[in-house]
């Protein structure tokens, strides 16, 4: 028996077991992450995954598949990067086929114009029948060709409206398996269906807690869309410098953002969602269109804890209902007190 089979099968024996114990799903990327880690192959990926087990007690899936993206292999980045390359190629032969087409056409109405001008000769020169039908001889080849140019331009566009139906799939998988919002870059509502869902399942002690903007409506109504997005993007960098001890941030969907508090009491995770609404209440953000700075930005907190048996959506409800309250009492606040 090699010394590579004997090291594999020794961790294989010990990955699944782990793999149990966390909760994690036995899909192959969860396997090779594993796999390296019992391996002790890299230290980094074994101290960042210890950090998780130690605030979690097991290991969320958002947090699964970022180790996995980030030690083992980046397989969302090397799909969008070769989307993008296959959509810049389809361009190109695109583009390239519509300037030689537009190219033949116009070379083609300079040939009419000319020729229709030797016609023109028959009426007031003596032009033999010979040179009429040497013109005519050309109009007809040139016209074949000018056809056989715009015919290899409607392959083409057909071939492109095919390539980008299958691409557009392709890109849809790829979104898919983002963890990521692509405005605030902190964990989506995907990622955080998935790991609420997992936690709820092993029973682990947490928090939540859930965020609204105050007023949110106002901000896009007096300053645009573009600065509600500023707004957003600055209320997701405060939360994500605040986490710490394994606290996460999701955006949770549109205006309103999640934070999962691993192992901590509601009286903690209320005295954190504090924190964090006094912080919020500190930023101060640039209109970009009057170079006005714009401050009085608040948001409103709901915090529910975890209790044995609760669903995710029962965790969700209970905090949204304490969030619903702050809003009730004047906002800029956090629920219960």
């Amino acid at each position: 028996m090699s010394e590579d089979f004997k090291k594999s099968t020794a961790n294989l024996k010990k990955a699944v077991p782990l793999m149990m114990k966390n909760h994690v799903a036995a899909t192959p990327a969860n396997y090779a992450l594993w796999y390296t880690y019992v391996d002790n192959a890299i230290p980094n990926l074994n101290h960042e995954l210890d950090t998780v087990l130690e605030n979690y007690g097991i290991l969320p899936p958002a947090s699964s598949k970022q180790l996995y993206d980030s030690y083992i292999a980046s397989r969302s980045e090397t799909d969008m990067n070769e989307l993008r390359a296959n959509i810049e190629i389809l361009i190109n032969e695109v583009a390239s086929s519509m300037t030689d087409t537009l190219s033949d056409t116009s070379q083609f109405s300079e040939l009419i114009d000319k020729s229709f001008s030797s016609l023109e000769r028959v009426e007031t020169e003596s032009v033999s029948i010979e040179e009429v039908m040497g013109i005519v001889r050309q109009l007809v080849s040139e016209s074949r060709e000018i056809r056989h140019s715009t015919k290899f331009l409607n392959s083409q566009l057909s071939t492109a409206s095919d390539e980008i139906h299958k691409l557009k799939s392709q890109l849809a998988e790829v979104q898919k398996d983002a963890l990521f919002d692509s405005m605030t870059s902190i964990y989506n509502r995907r990622a955080f269906d998935a790991d609420l869902q997992t936690l709820c399942r092993a029973q682990q002690n947490l928090s939540l807690i859930l965020l609204d903007i105050d007023h949110f409506k106002s901000y896009n109504d007096n300053y645009g869309h573009l600065f509600g997005d500023t707004v957003i993007k600055g209320i997701a960098r405060r939360l994500q410098l605040s986490c710490r001890e394994g606290i996460t941030a999701y955006r949770f969907g549109g205006e309103e953002f999640a934070l999962i508090v691993p192992n901590k009491s509601l009286r903690i995770a209320r005295q954190f969602a504090e924190s964090l609404r006094r912080a919020i209440e500190k930023l101060s953000i640039k209109d970009r269109k009057t170079s006005q700075q714009v401050g009085n930005i608040t948001a409103s907190f709901g915090v529910s804890e975890f209790l044995p048996g609760d669903t995710p959506d029962a965790l969700i409800e209970r905090a949204d209902g304490l969030l619903y309250e702050a809003k009730q009492l004047g906002r800029n606040r956090v629920m219960p007190l």
